[in-house]
Formats: C-alpha cells, sequence, structure tokens
C-alpha cells in the first residue's frame, strides 16, 4: 500500500471505522425494521422502529467500544458510564428519528408514496423515510460517541 494511502487513512482511522461500523449497524437496523414491518404491519411502522433500535444499539455499543473507539476498560464503573451515556445519547437520537419518520411518513404522507423494487426488495415510502433518518441518527449519534462517551481523557 503506498505511503500517503497509509498516512491518510492513520489519519482518518477513527472516522473511517465508524463508518464502516456505521454502515452495519444500519444495515442491522434496516433488516430487523423490514422483517418486523412484515410481521407487525405497516401501520405500526414507530413501534417497528423502536424493536430495530434495540437491536441495532446493542450491535453498536459493543462494536464502538470495542473497535471505532477502543475503550479498552471493562471496568464495572466504566462499563456503566459508556452504557448510560451511550443508550441516554441513543434514546436522545430514537426520539428524534421518531419525530422524523412521523413526519415523513403520517404528516408529509411518504406513506402514500409506492415506491420501488431492486432484486424484489421493495422500497417503500416508510422504508425511503427510514433510510433518511438513518443518514441524520448516524451523524448524531458520531458526535455523541466522540465527544461525551468515548471521549479520550487528556493526559496530564
Amino acid at each position: 500500500m503506498p505511503d500517503f494511502i497509509k498516512k491518510l487513512y492513520k489519519k482518518y482511522e477513527e472516522v473511517i471505522k465508524y463508518v464502516v461500523f456505521g454502515v452495519l449497524t444500519t444495515l442491522v437496523n434496516l433488516i430487523i425494521f423490514k422483517i418486523f414491518d412484515k410481521i407487525l404491519g405497516a401501520d405500526l411502522f414507530l413501534v417497528t422502529n423502536v424493536i430495530a433500535w434495540v437491536g441495532a444499539v446493542i450491535f453498536a455499543y459493543i462494536t464502538n467500544k470495542l473497535w471505532v473507539f477502543e475503550s479498552k476498560s471493562w471496568r464495572g464503573s466504566t462499563v456503566i458510564k459508556e452504557l448510560i451515556g451511550f443508550f441516554g445519547a441513543r434514546i436522545f437520537s430514537l426520539g428524534v428519528e421518531e419525530a422524523g419518520l412521523w413526519l415523513m411518513v403520517d404528516i408529509l404522507k411518504f406513506k402514500n408514496m409506492s415506491g420501488f423494487e431492486i432484486f424484489s426488495f421493495k422500497f417503500d415510502g416508510n422504508f425511503i423515510a427510514k433510510l433518511i433518518m438513518q443518514v441524520v441518527v448516524v451523524v448524531l449519534n458520531y458526535f455523541f460517541s466522540k465527544f461525551v462517551i468515548f471521549r479520550k481523557k487528556k493526559k496530564k
């Protein structure tokens, strides 16, 4: 690998890892959302979203702790502090997502969009709204994780 690519990667390693695991977390979220959308029906999209959120947040905490922000401490007090901050921030972003979904699906009538299909996968209005809100949530969650939850302590 050329030196300039190595230097670039090193400089942006954390962001690159966050994006990779963010994409994986988003996929976990979207897959769970789609499964429960089929099980519960399109009218319960907000409930389906919460179920998908729980699965994605568990996945995200583990991957963010271990590989993105490399928080190595497993001391009880550290883990509890991280979990409270992580879930608290994610609850906030869930509220933003739920409000955005409600606005797009019910008020802006995304639910009436017929959407399109790719490889037998239906991108209906609810799912398109979900994708849009995922972008907003990923950005919010990065800032919470980077600057609040897993922030590096300054060395004295």
